[in-house]
């Protein structure tokens, strides 16, 4: 078997075990069951997910289970227990450790008091906080993208099939920037059907063979929101940028899709150190 068929097999592996994990983070996930779902000895296939995901399974699995927690916390009315429990956790004790480990702040703290708050109006209506807004000029950008069916929570696993697929493909380059294309409003359309795709920015030369989609963002001005925390507050962060500043601002929308530009990894840092770029389209 030459390498190039090799690293074929390895791509479709990932792809299983990227998709089981996502699918069973509710349950314990044995580190062995992952690598017979791979089809290789656990020994060879942790090295290789960690040589192409730079991080251990283990680590994948805690940061997306804690992701999809903080998703909860924020938007949901779920005691902190339930969502211990849908989020893989034995008990409400370890969950609240490993949260306040990584978060800084007990999960029932959180709710109360983490970085989400800031987006919520005080008693006139009005968010007191101010937040990093500026107008940008931008070029069209071509995109490499895989597409995403489900809440944008779950984008995570089309960004782990596109990074994975690039790099057991040899495609990876250092230049890619990290961008999430959102094509449905979340407050109209169900969760199960809202639309996204997973992208890295390309020279258009890479073939656009499954699992990838070629997508070209338009250029023109855009209001960019810089913010700085876990991607669970992303949601208030749009409402804000909806209901107070473009009212405030005077300006109207074009009729093209919100983006997000990515500019770290939550493999680097932590959720509370996380930075995006938020992308508002204006005529």
């Amino acid at each position: 078997m030459n390498g190039e068929t090799a690293w074929a097999l390895y791509e479709h592996r990932l792809r299983r075990v990227s998709a089981y994990i996502h699918d069973h983070l509710d349950e314990e996930l044995d580190m062995d069951r992952l690598a017979d779902i791979a089809c290789m000895s656990s020994y060879h296939w942790h090295r290789i997910y960690r040589a192409v995901h730079g991080e251990t399974l283990a680590a994948t699995v805690k940061r997306l289970r804690l992701h999809h927690a903080a998703g909860d916390i924020v938007r949901t009315g779920l005691s902190v227990g339930e969502i211990a429990k849908r989020s893989g956790y034995p008990n409400l004790q370890s969950f609240n450790r490993i949260f306040k480990s990584v978060y800084g702040m007990p999960p029932a703290q959180y709710r109360k008091e983490g970085s989400h708050k800031a987006f919520d109006p005080s008693p006139n209506g009005k968010t007191a906080a101010m937040f990093d807004v500026t107008l940008r000029k931008i070029e069209p950008i071509q995109l490499l993208g895989v597409p995403h069916v489900g809440s944008y929570m779950h984008i995570s696993q089309a960004f782990e099939t596109l990074f994975g697929t690039l790099y057991a493909r040899g495609l990876a380059k250092p230049t890619m920037r990290m961008i999430g294309v959102y094509l449905d409003d979340p407050d109209i359309v169900p969760a199960e059907k809202l639309r996204s795709v997973a992208c890295v920015t390309t020279d258009g030369d890479i073939a656009a063979a499954a699992p990838f989609e070629r997508r070209v963002l338009d250029g023109g001005e855009y209001a960019v929101l810089r913010h700085k925390g876990p991607y669970a507050d992303m949601h208030k962060a749009y409402q804000w940028l909806y209901a107070e500043w473009l009212p405030a601002s005077g300006r109207q929308l074009r009729d093209s899709v919100m983006f997000e530009e990515y500019l770290n990894n939550p493999r680097d840092v932590p959720p509370t150190e996380l930075l995006t770029d938020i992308h508002m389209p204006l005529a």
